[in-house]
């Protein structure tokens, strides 16, 4: 099982969401944007680390938000969710397609991966009246 981290990151009652490029893995799915967490590294020291690669962030850890454990057909991962909030830097998108903002109520028009579906209910179940 792949160990991945998600972050959800609000700013003006809108969550981070990124495209994954169409020559990845999971092609064209949209997903909470994070990475795999390296050996010796804990799931925030990723995601600090992702999103500074990823994203050109700069972002502090929060809390634990969820987890998602879900098996594709040629590998299983352990998405963990984490609450961030951006502190510095530019966004510049690097690794996805694209990046949107989007409200809590508009994350049903996006396709997203299968291990981030879970995420995605939890936040529409926890925030569907805003942040």
């Amino acid at each position: 099982m792949i160990p991945v981290t998600a972050t959800i990151l609000i700013k003006d009652n809108k969550i981070l969401i990124a495209q994954r490029k169409d020559s990845d893995v999971l092609a064209c799915k949209w997903e909470f944007p994070g990475g795999k967490i390296e050996i010796d590294e804990t799931p925030e020291e990723c995601l600090k680390r992702e999103l500074k690669e990823e994203l050109n962030i700069d972002v502090s850890v929060n809390a634990f938000f969820t987890e998602s454990i879900h098996s594709y057909p040629d590998f299983k991962i352990r998405l963990i969710a984490y609450l961030v909030t951006w502190d510095t830097g530019n966004l510049i998108v690097k690794d996805h397609e694209k990046v949107e903002w989007v409200s809590v109520k508009d994350l049903d028009r996006f396709d997203f991966a299968e291990a981030d579906k879970p995420i995605v209910l939890k936040l529409k179940k926890e925030f569907r009246d805003g942040f």
